[in-house]
């Protein structure tokens, strides 16, 4: 899918949230250039681990782009990216708030130079407000959101998901927004500044809970691995290790016990009905589990599968990464990198009838300016031009053995 061919992207934004956004938009077609400060480039590029010297922390999210390196505190540098954003349709950029204009490069400006500019922005809490000027970290956005307050087990510590994804989350809405700023163009021909946060991404991703609360007035406890209000429903061990298992309805309740040669216990007075069942669900687990460590977890899976029971393995990503389901549905490309070689990536996870390997964008992410005068080149900018910039180190050109 290659929907956005002929939108051109200038990506001012570091570390994970905005440049997560911009690989999305890369992936769907767009001409994304990553413009890094020079001369160390996105602060990314510092984060282990390393394959070989490359940041897996920056490979993770900067593919499909092409790569400027320009200093930022150069006035000429300034110019130069003004000169790059006259000709774009969307600039991304996550710092803070009023940084841009700082810079001269507040939307009034762009958008006066350049009406049908999209500006797209993250950060940490928002625009303005008492805590506009916090510095954005995704963990921290995580607990002031109230998300790890829902998450980790009742008599241990507030837990922060396994990714980062208030950086993640923020990536995908502001996704969302600049697409839909572009078709407001089509129509109107005018471009607008879209914005989200941290904070709004994961307040955003509270559902059931948000509204429990505002319905209710009812604050939500952790509950581990179980469902709040459903039993049994959770994580079960196995023999060789856990599977999630969701049996939610009476008959599948039965069947599941059917299974496991449980055939009293759904007579049994302590788990005859769901609410019994929730209140001994420590109870319960271990009996369940007893008969579950029998067999491995994938053997439990096949055979709740079967039995139409909603149920499945907890893998680790070697499994995962190895797992037939994921294989056959192309969930990873593998691109050619020219330090690394081959580059196996988890694909942006977006398919039409036509979604296969050969119709996705194959550029891995660029080196530290891998591109910068070929897009200047591009850009109208003559040549004695670019070589002045390069000379004064205000421009810096990828070579060989150069910092990636």
């Amino acid at each position: 899918m290659q929907a956005l061919q002929g939108i051109k992207i200038i990506d001012l934004s570091r570390a994970l949230s905005g440049p997560f956004c911009t690989m999305v938009l890369a992936d769907l077609g767009a001409d994304v250039i990553k413009v890094e400060p020079g001369p160390a480039g996105d602060m990314s590029r510092t984060w282990g681990p390393f394959d070989r010297g490359v940041s897996t922390y920056y490979l993770s999210c900067n593919r499909n782009k092409r790569g400027l390196c320009v200093d930022f505190r150069s006035p000429h540098g300034l110019d130069t990216l003004q000169q790059l954003i006259d000709g774009a349709d969307v600039v991304i950029e996550n710092f803070k708030p009023g940084t841009l204009d700082s810079m001269g490069l507040g939307y009034e400006v762009l958008s006066a130079r350049n009406p049908r500019l999209i500006l797209g922005s993250i950060n940490a809490f928002g625009n303005d407000g008492p805590m506009s000027s916090w510095p954005g970290f995704d963990q921290i956005a995580q607990g002031y959101s109230g998300l790890m307050s829902l998450t980790g087990f009742s008599d241990g510590d507030p837990t922060r998901t396994g990714t980062a994804i208030g950086d993640l989350t923020s990536g995908m809405w502001l996704v969302s927004a600049v697409l839909a700023a572009l078709l407001e163009r089509e129509r109107t021909g005018r471009g607008q500044h879209v914005n989200t946060s941290l904070l709004a991404s994961l307040v955003g991703l509270l559902s059931v809970h948000g509204q429990r609360f505002l319905s209710l007035g009812d604050v939500p406890r952790r509950t581990g691995n179980a469902h709040s209000v459903i039993a049994p429903y959770g994580v079960f061990q196995t023999l060789d290790g856990p599977l999630n298992l969701a049996p939610i309805t009476p008959a599948m309740w039965g069947r599941l016990c059917a299974l496991l040669d449980l055939p009293a216990l759904p007579d049994d007075p302590r788990f005859a009905s769901n609410e019994a069942r929730v209140e001994r669900r420590e109870e319960l687990k271990a009996i369940l589990e007893s008969r579950l460590k029998t067999r491995s977890k994938r053997e439990w899976t096949e055979l709740f599968i079967a039995a139409g029971l909603p149920a499945g393995p907890i893998n680790t990503l070697d499994e995962v990464f190895n797992d037939p389901q994921v294989l056959h549905s192309q969930l990873t490309q593998t691109l050619s990198h020219p330090t690394l070689g081959a580059l196996r990536q988890v694909v942006t996870p977006i398919f039409n009838n036509a979604g296969t390997a050969a119709d996705r964008k194959q550029r891995p992410p660029p080196l530290l300016g891998e591109h910068s005068v070929a897009v200047l080149q591009e850009a109208g900018f003559d040549p004695a031009s670019i070589q002045a910039l390069l000379k004064a180190n205000v421009l810096y050109q990828h070579s060989t053995g150069a910092a990636q």
